[in-house]
């Protein structure tokens, strides 16, 4: 049974372990090309702007009206950074300034790696567009945390407000494996 096509040949591709390799790749039944399937990379950002935190509420699935920080999927031919702040801009139309890396999560559930940027919020400005029903600035106290989109978004600002205090710029890094909607079960690495 055929898991597909080739991408440059167009004969069926079979799962089968290359030799040298150590676990199933779609090989093609043709050309023997092997079609590598690697983890995606997200990028977002926690913007602040006078100690409160850029939300939106997303107008698309999955997790349609639930809130989330701005971030997606990277494109090619940019950096990371450059990923952050373009989705910020596409989903609350938000300019950044100051980002830096906050933090890396690893989701191998999903084969996702997220790397979360902080920064300020440009003004204060944000409004929704097309991905976005609403955006709001938020303290600690007035999160819906109910409400959030994504166990990243909520490891992202736990992490967040746990260590907002110090002065440090560490990188923090963890493994998250719940669900969306199911308990937090996060790993979180030695700091």
């Amino acid at each position: 049974m055929s898991d597909g096509f080739c991408m440059l040949c167009g004969q069926p591709v079979v799962l089968q372990i290359p030799e040298g390799d150590n676990r199933q790749r779609k090989v093609c039944t043709g050309c023997d090309h092997i079609h590598y399937e690697n983890p995606k990379n997200v990028v977002g950002c926690l913007l602040e702007w006078r100690g409160k935190v850029l939300l939106c509420k997303r107008a698309i699935e999955p997790q349609l009206g639930y809130w989330t920080l701005p971030a997606g999927f990277m494109e090619n031919e940019e950096s990371t950074l450059e990923g952050a702040a373009r989705e910020a801009y596409e989903e609350a139309t938000a300019q950044c300034d100051d980002l830096r890396l906050f933090a890396v999560y690893n989701l191998p559930r999903i084969s996702q790696v997220y790397l979360m940027f902080y920064g300020r919020l440009r003004d204060g400005f944000a409004e929704a567009n097309e991905e976005t029903l609403e955006v709001g600035l938020f303290d600690e106290s007035e999160i819906p945390w109910d409400e959030l989109a994504f166990p990243v978004v909520t490891e992202t600002l736990t992490r967040f407000y746990e260590m907002r205090d110090q002065r440090d710029r560490r990188v923090y890094s963890a493994d998250i494996l719940s669900k969306p909607g199911a308990a937090m079960d996060v790993v979180r690495h030695p700091d």
